[in-house]
């Protein structure tokens, strides 16, 4: 799981405060940026809750600020996942998805966690969700490859082997798992006997002429 770079939301909270600031700014304007300013700050001191309540009041008086408060649910279900408080994580995350359900990062993210708790179903749909959002992305077919071999699905997970090596015709890992699939293949075959020659026919016997009898 990539962390988010939460000293580059803070800078960026810093440029809109300045922005902000002018007179043309409304009342609702300022308080959301003074919030989400210090939601930034409890955020950089990895003060989760705070930082989340504090941008979760700037994102109902301006919606502007929902991506912020995404990257901070991210940063405290990372922390989470990283105390083995998995279910946690799986929270923040579905929180996360719920104000940038476009970034596919998030589900990438999320099933990480998920295939931690052996959930490979859900990890599965994550993957999925992933890449509808970014059909390119060659890691997210290689991990949705490995659960469907994992689950016993070997033609899905070569499917997704062929996609990746579509893409990256040079790629070892997809290259590796398409010779182990094409050998578990050739060995689930079912096992077809020759099938025995027809057997060979007895030659007519030869004919006697009768011979007739003496009168």
């Amino acid at each position: 799981m990539k962390k988010i770079s939460v000293f580059s939301f803070v800078a960026v909270l810093a440029l809109c405060a300045g922005q902000l600031s002018g007179a043309g700014a409304t009342k609702d304007t300022k308080e959301a940026n003074k919030l989400a300013l210090d939601g930034a700050e409890a955020s950089k001191n990895q003060e989760w809750d705070k930082a989340i309540d504090s941008l979760r009041k700037a994102t109902d008086l301006d919606h502007k600020y929902a991506p912020n408060l995404a990257a901070v649910y991210q940063q405290r279900a990372y922390a989470a996942a990283s105390n083995q408080q998995f279910q946690d994580a799986i929270n923040d995350y579905a929180e996360a998805i719920k104000l940038t359900p476009e970034d596919a990062r998030i589900y990438e993210q999320r099933a990480a966690v998920e295939m931690k708790l052996n959930d490979l179903d859900k990890a599965l749909a994550d993957y999925s969700e992933a890449i509808k959002l970014k059909p390119n992305e060659v890691r997210y077919y290689l991990y949705r490859s490995y659960i469907y071999e994992t689950k016993g699905d070997l033609k899905s997970s070569m499917a997704d082997t062929e996609k990746v090596l579509k893409l990256d015709p040079k790629n070892q890992e997809a290259t590796a798992r398409k010779d182990r699939l094409e050998k578990i293949t050739a060995l689930r075959a079912p096992f077809t006997p020759i099938p025995a020659p027809p057997p060979r026919s007895s030659p007519a016997p030869a004919h006697t002429p009768h011979k007739p009898h003496k009168p």
